[in-house]
């Protein structure tokens, strides 16, 4: 019995009330490759369950919203400003914390308080430009190397040569060169820090620019910029906000460096690094231990925050772990 004569015997004994023909519909077929899928929705979803990254969220937003607003609160002293006992005429030296100094005052009569939180302000302000440069660079740089197979080998020298000058030289000497201030501490800190951004994307780049996928859609014409921003940002995301995110607090702990050696910011302004380099003068007496305590304590919330933060957004930015 062929196979056409069994065809027939089975369409003869079909019900034909119980089927019915389907209309073409044309919006209905597009359909049949459509994704709700988003990227930053997924991004922030999968970040929003960690609850001991969400919590650190909000401390540290909470911590730059108070420092920038600090100064414009009423009732707030000068971070320069030396204070003097109206009765004894004497500066209010090394005064425990109480309900006028929060914080306490410092060797020469400043308010803790005050320098804590501008001090603060400075160093976020160094760490925030230091990580937009090396963003900007480090991804440019990076991306070029990646992609254009002729500065491959320039590249690279470049950064072999840069990359073995240690970086405790490089920020020594140009602050030693170039005057102290805070924009010298940044380009001290820019000049290296772009390398290890570069060498990141770079390395991402040659592993998923010729991937299947991404032949694929330049076979069938696909635009480049959508490749870019479909393809292979996904996968840059999660390591650039990281690099960002370690940025901060690296920089932080370089200017923290630098002003214990004595090559950091003048005096005059307050930043983490000079309030640290005062306390640890005065750590081992037990009734000053305060002015190390205070910006010791902002200093660990600060880079903690950061390193979780972007760690955990790091690992969130990744398409894997979407669902």
């Amino acid at each position: 019995m062929t196979s056409k004569k069994i065809m027939n015997d089975i369409t003869d004994n079909i019900d034909p009330s119980l089927f019915e023909f389907a209309e073409y519909d044309e919006s209905k077929s597009e359909l049949t490759g459509y994704s709700n899928y988003s990227f930053w929705r997924s991004t922030f979803q999968v970040f929003m369950k960690n609850k001991v990254a969400m919590a650190l969220l909000i401390l540290i937003v909470s911590v730059v919203l108070f420092t920038v607003i600090q100064p414009y609160l009423p009732n707030q002293k000068s971070p320069t400003q030396i204070y003097i006992n109206p009765d004894t005429g004497i500066q209010f030296r090394n005064v425990r914390p109480n309900d006028e100094f929060v914080f306490g005052t410092n060797s020469i009569g400043q308010d803790l308080w005050a320098r804590v939180w501008s001090g603060t302000r400075t160093s976020l302000f160094i760490g925030v430009s230091v990580a937009i440069f090396e963003a900007i660079v480090g991804i440019t740089i990076g991306a070029l190397w990646g992609y254009v197979r002729k500065l491959d080998a320039v590249i690279t020298e470049i950064y072999n040569v840069w990359d073995n000058i240690p970086t405790t030289v490089v920020l020594i000497i140009l602050t030693y060169i170039m005057k102290p201030s805070i924009s010298t501490i940044i380009f001290a800190m820019c000049m290296t820090g772009w390398l290890q951004m570069a060498r990141f994307v770079r390395n991402l780049i040659l592993i998923i620019r010729d991937r299947e996928y991404n032949l694929a859609s330049r076979c069938l014409g696909t635009p480049t910029s959508r490749i870019i921003t479909k393809n292979l940002l996904p996968y840059l995301v999660s390591v650039i906000m990281l690099r960002m995110a370690l940025a901060i607090p690296a920089a932080i702990g370089n200017e923290v460096f630098l002003s214990y050696i004595g090559m950091g910011l003048p005096i005059d302004i307050p930043s983490l690094g000079n309030l640290v380099n005062e306390g640890r003068a005065l750590m081992m007496d037990p009734n000053q231990r305060y002015q190390l305590f205070f910006p010791a304590v902002v200093i660990s919330v600060v880079t903690i925050s950061f390193y979780v933060i972007g760690n955990v957004f790091a690992d969130s930015a990744d398409p894997r772990n979407h669902v």
